[in-house]
């Protein structure tokens, strides 16, 4: 939603952005004067400490209150437009549905999920309360201004399933524009500012560094230009990335249910028993003189952002197993918002493990690592084809041993690795297309065919929903 409220507001509306305290908002909300932050908030510390059954009620009732003060008494006159992110869904989309009808406002439902199938993680498909989350999300939610979609397949099922009224649009989601690939300068400054969040149990794993002298980091070096290195002291230098680096790569988890993280545990167990044995064998092959030196399997390090409940349980089996790894060692990491994209830019692969408790949503993280440049890794669900296109931008798992097949496939010869290459190739290209290049657009929807072409934040925005909030829908 922060970058929904900034578009909005650099189209000259008075903005008010209203949720829980939380990550920082970036830098960029910050700046504009017509954008007001307004916090709710949190409900007593007891509620968590009660059974859900007991705990929801009052949440709920504690939302409402905290929810309508901020609608009603906080902004100072009738907003235009009201828009909110789905899910949460109770008990937000009625108090926006009651709101805007009182003040005359138009709402705006950004359809991110479906808040029941959330639900039913925890309790189950036919559990009373999914039956009754259900019937609330279709009544307050079925009638709005206008709805936006982050698929294809979540607009089709809407539309035929819930009958929806209003406009209607798919806003594929995508990163502001600072998110991008990180140049090796940047990466070493990062890498330099990282430094005290890197465990000293990884000394013995990541390459030496000269901090705090800050010539070299875990991934990069400053180097005198070799024009002038009889006069290194005077002579401009040049950051390079390390040959002898590790392969970083990158997952960004809620460490929820519905993301499985046994995967990418068991996925990095066949890795390192296959980097032992192709490394084993590229040891005794290189001692002929009559054999080629055979391609060897790098070192990954496994950089996991993100907070949620099931961390510290994984967190303490990969320590467990990882005090046997040889080729593989997996750090979490918790980043301010700022620091988020530079992991991503400074990044060799990332990975995804969002199933979809709807089937229907698309995972954040990747649209955040394609911003980057970084080819993925994405578990296998049913609309994933509109963002990941196998072998084009990523490559797509059901399992472990997919999972850990492609990361042998791409890391390969590393850090010269050519499957790893051409994904970042296209990336790159998709990323470099002019603004103003010609889309192919239909009723607000930009298609992405087989060349997977990619549009900005921006791009996407004033296509799509500029027009709605100007006037001018088609």
């Amino acid at each position: 939603m922060m970058y929904h409220a900034e578009s909005f507001a650099k189209l000259g509306f008075d903005t008010y952005l209203i949720g829980y305290k939380g990550s920082k908002p970036i830098l960029s909300l910050t700046s504009l004067s017509n954008i007001r932050l307004s916090y709710l908030s949190e409900s007593p510390p007891l509620v968590t400490r009660i059974p859900f059954v007991l705990a929801a009620p009052i949440k709920i009732i504690y939302q409402i209150a905290t929810i309508l003060y901020a609608l009603v008494f906080e902004i100072r006159r009738p907003p235009e437009f009201i828009m909110v992110q789905n899910p949460p869904s109770i008990p937000t989309l009625a108090i926006v549905w009651l709101v805007g009808g009182m003040m005359g406002s138009k709402v705006i439902i950004d359809w991110h999920n479906l808040g029941y199938s959330i639900l039913a993680l925890k309790l189950g498909q036919t559990h009373v309360l999914v039956n009754i989350a259900k019937r609330f999300e279709i009544i307050f939610g079925r009638s709005a201004y206008a709805h936006l979609f982050v698929t294809n397949a979540m607009r089709n099922h809407l539309e035929q399933e819930w009958g929806l009224i209003g406009h209607k649009a798919v806003l594929h989601d995508r990163p502001p524009s600072h998110f991008h690939k990180c140049l090796p300068q940047e990466v070493h400054q990062f890498f330099v500012r990282l430094g005290h969040l890197i465990s000293p149990s990884l000394a013995d794993f990541l390459p030496s560094t000269s901090l705090p002298s800050e010539s070299t980091t875990q991934i990069t070096e400053i180097l005198p230009s070799s024009a002038s290195r009889a006069s290194a002291l005077s002579s401009p230098s040049t950051y390079n990335f390390r040959k002898d680096r590790p392969a970083l790569v990158v997952s960004s988890t809620s460490w929820t249910p519905d993301e499985d993280f046994g995967i990418l545990v068991e996925a990095l167990k066949i890795y390192e028993s296959r980097a032992r044995e192709v490394n084993l064998t590229n040891c005794e092959h290189s001692q002929s003189k009559h054999s080629k030196e055979r391609q060897v399997l790098p070192r990954i390090w496994m950089v996991i952002t993100g907070k949620g409940p099931l961390k510290d349980r994984y967190m303490a089996e990969v320590e467990l197993l990882q005090k046997d790894w040889q080729y593989v060692r997996c750090t979490s990491l918790w980043l301010e918002a700022e620091d988020y994209p530079l992991l991503l830019g400074s990044a060799d692969l990332g990975i995804s493990l969002h199933s979809s408790s709807s089937a229907l949503d698309l995972p954040m993280k990747i649209v955040d690592m394609f911003g980057c440049g970084l080819p993925v890794c994405a578990l296998d669900f049913a609309c994933l084809p509109e963002l990941v296109k196998a072998g084009i931008n990523g490559q797509v798992f059901r399992n472990a041993s997919e999972l850990a097949e492609h990361l042998e496939t791409l890391l390969t010869s590393f850090p010269s690795s050519p499957a790893l290459d051409s994904l970042r190739t296209t990336l790159q290209r998709a990323l470099q297309v002019p603004p103003n290049a010609e889309r192919h657009i239909h009723n607000h929807e930009y298609q992405e065919g087989a060349d997977w072409e990619w549009g900005s934040w921006s791009e996407n925005w004033d296509r799509v929903v500029k027009p709605l909030v100007l006037g001018d829908p088609e």
